[in-house]
């Protein structure tokens, strides 16, 4: 129903003019159409408390002083 009329309106346009009204179909083509990988995940809930004990893990000598170091202290 639409396109008969825009098609009516777009051969009464200068070539330029067609040119221009391709570009912006274009241009809303790309913007509105969604891929796969256009779609981004909905967010997560983030862990609370304890969520990454077992993941890290911390040296015995963490504090120790550094043997590099030693000369500056």
């Amino acid at each position: 129903m639409v396109q008969p009329v825009i098609l009516e309106k777009l051969e009464k346009l200068s070539d330029s003019l067609q040119t221009e009204v391709l570009h912006y179909i274009e241009f809303l083509s790309e913007r509105y159409t969604k891929t796969d990988e256009d779609t981004i995940a909905p967010r997560t809930k983030r862990g609370g408390l304890g969520s990454l004990k077992g993941k890290i893990w911390m040296a015995d000598d963490f504090d120790a002083p550094l043997e590099d170091l030693q000369e500056y202290m």
